[in-house]
């Protein structure tokens, strides 16, 4: 086996997980990253795994959000409304309540599934703790 051919059996076997995150205004930093270890925890890979960590535009000066892209050195891809609005017949939670709010039918579980590419699936749908959301989707 070859370097390349490797390097490629090791990228197959490590999946690429996203990771979802909504939040209220003003979410805890520990609350966030407590869900967002919970939920890792019951998708079964470890940390190496997680490819990134994608959230709805308006979440972008969100202390959590930040907090979370520092604990879990990972860059934090926001997406906006009509973008995560096009993963609704994907997703497990809809809600017309988030979709008031904030025009698309779910954060947590969009952002992942749009953060993990047309051939992802949830593998822990939304989560909530008080004040925060997280979903994980895998490629695959």
């Amino acid at each position: 086996m070859t370097g390349e051919e490797h390097d490629r059996t090791h990228a197959q076997a490590t999946p690429f997980l996203a990771l979802g995150v909504g939040c209220e205004r003003g979410a805890e930093a520990a609350e966030a990253i407590g869900l967002a270890e919970r939920a890792l925890q019951e998708a079964g890979f470890g940390l190496d795994a997680l490819g990134g960590i994608f959230s709805l535009d308006r979440k972008k000066t969100e202390p959590a959000i930040q907090a979370l892209a520092e604990h879990f050195r990972r860059e934090v891809v926001f997406f906006d409304a009509l973008r995560l609005e096009e993963e609704t017949p994907r997703l497990q939670n809809p809600s017309e309540a988030v979709y008031r709010a904030v025009g698309c039918h779910g954060v947590a579980e969009s952002a992942a599934l749009a953060g993990a590419g047309p051939d992802a699936r949830l593998i822990v749908p939304k989560m909530r703790s008080e004040h925060v959301t997280v979903a994980i989707a895998v490629v695959g």
